[in-house]
């Protein structure tokens, strides 16, 4: 299984705390769609024998761009790819943007999947992070979405300065009450060169706090638990059946190749990224150049990596695994590395899985740094 990323690098407004790669000025974009096209088909060779399974748009905010132009850039990928019977193709959202019309057009496309960055449904929050809806077009874009796709997740910001426990419950709440199936929930971090952290360092806006952000963190997983949702991996939470299929790729290390400005490939041993402009990288299409940079990952490097996203899901690291792939000293270092959280039960043993207890769970990126092989010979 792999799939298809594809970056749209636009968005209505700039939110204070993003640090993604957008513009917010639109008027390439008529270039840009064709250099993603003109990409896809650049890059065939690279999954001949692969079947695609996953076409996830992301961005920026694909919604900004016209039904035409989303089903423009599906099509091409359909006549260069060979596209499994039922794949999962996702569209990254914002609620200003689907309307009922949009939605009812977007249904009938081959999109079969959205994910709709909601992040809270309190004006206030919406306002520090300057997103570019409010919370009533939160909540009614929610309601009419859910007619039209069955399959749907939203984003949930947790950690907002000002933000209580009881408002970061009521969101979540008001999200089981929409009946999404899947929710992917974030702590709000602060990126270099954004507006957040320059409105924190002014005194403007309150501190992020790792234990506010942790105590929301506890009850995202009570609440979640108690509706019956499955934290498959650490930041995303499914109703049986509404796994994403692209996210579980992704950190199950399954090979994808990223399409547009700034879009990041992966094939397994060798890592890429676009370059991050589009002007140049809508020249460089133009030309007939791939405007990417590679690396290739050190058997180091890829032990570090199946470390770090592996224990962020409910399928864990896999000892045999370990040894088979990367040496027998690496699944000793593993064990000997491991034995402190295994002792203090942040870390568990089922069979021949090395997996996060619940207690460590938010501690999981720290504990996989601690787990990553410095030095090798």
């Amino acid at each position: 299984m792999s799939g298809i990323y594809i970056h749209i690098p636009f968005c209505k407004q700039a939110c204070h705390y993003c640090d993604f790669h957008f513009s917010t000025n639109l008027k390439h974009k008529t270039n840009i769609i064709d250099a993603i096209c003109d990409e896809l088909s650049f890059r065939e060779s690279e999954f001949k024998n692969t079947t695609v399974q996953t076409i996830y748009f992301g961005g920026g905010t694909p919604s900004v761009l016209e039904v035409e132009e989303i089903e423009k850039i599906i099509q091409t990928v359909f006549d260069h790819y060979a596209v499994g019977a039922h794949p999962e193709i996702t569209l990254e959202a914002n609620p200003d943007d689907l309307t009922e019309e949009k939605l009812i057009s977007f249904s009938k496309t081959r999109i079969n999947r959205l994910s709709i960055g909601v992040q809270s449904f309190f004006e206030e929050d919406l306002q520090l992070m300057n997103r570019a809806h409010n919370a009533t077009e939160a909540h009614q874009c929610i309601e009419q979405a859910v007619r039209y796709f069955p399959n749907i997740s939203i984003d949930l910001i947790y950690g907002i300065p000002g933000m209580s426990s009881e408002r970061w419950r009521d969101n979540l709440n008001k999200a089981i009450d929409l009946k999404v199936p899947h929710i992917s929930s974030y702590a709000l971090t602060v990126e270099e060169n954004t507006a957040l952290k320059s409105f924190i360092e002014k005194g403007i806006v309150p501190q992020v706090e790792d234990e506010v952000a942790q105590e929301h963190f506890e009850i995202l997983l009570d609440v979640m638990e108690l509706h019956h949702f499955k934290n498959y991996e650490f930041s995303n939470f499914g109703k049986e059946g509404f796994f994403s299929q692209n996210n579980t790729a992704y950190w199950t290390g399954k090979s994808y190749i990223g399409i547009g400005p700034s879009a990041h490939s992966f094939d397994g041993k060798r890592r890429g990224w676009n370059i991050n402009n589009n002007v140049k990288y809508i020249k460089s299409i133009q030309a007939g150049e791939l405007p990417m940079e590679t690396e290739e990952l050190t058997l180091v490097d890829r032990y570090n990596e199946y470390i770090m996203t592996g224990l962020r899901t409910i399928y864990g690291v896999s000892l045999q695994k370990v040894e088979t792939d990367y040496g027998l000293n690496f699944k000793e270092y593993l064990l000997k590395q491991a034995a402190d959280y295994l002792n203090d039960h942040l870390l568990y043993l089922d069979g021949d899985t090395l997996l996060v207890t619940r207690k460590g769970k938010f501690l999981s990126d720290g504990i996989a740094s601690e787990l990553f092989m410095v030095n090798f010979s």
